[in-house]
């Protein structure tokens, strides 16, 4: 009995290591319209309607949950484009993600940004 318990608990370790969260912190900007119906890095075309995101490094693909730290509103989007190329900045969102953390009005904010890594 007390061997199964140690393989279980072994178990648990080993998987929890696999996938730990990250969180990264500075400043989120979003698109302008000017971006609107282009071809993303992904491939995609960009719609500012969607939830989705550019980041430096992170895998085309990753979910990942955007927390504006002046009010405390989060947002989830799919990373699907690279960016921002302007120092200080680490993530540029959407028209809609912007808006879903109330960010529109100041343009650039502070967040933090969550997401497992594999």
């Amino acid at each position: 009995m007390i061997r199964y318990g140690a393989i279980l608990l072994l178990g648990i370790i080993l998987f929890s290591s696999c996938s730990r969260k990250i969180t990264e912190t500075g400043n989120a900007s979003y698109y302008s319209n000017s971006f609107k119906g282009r071809k993303t890095a992904s491939g995609a075309t960009f719609r500012q309607s969607k939830k989705t995101a550019a980041h430096k490094t992170l895998p085309l693909g990753t979910k990942v949950t955007v927390i504006n730290l002046k009010n405390g509103r989060k947002v989830k989007v799919h990373i699907n484009d690279r960016g921002p190329f302007v120092e200080g900045r680490i993530i540029d969102l959407s028209r809609k993600a912007a808006r879903k953390i109330g960010m529109l009005n100041d343009g650039v904010v502070p967040v933090k940004v969550k997401y497992k890594k594999k």
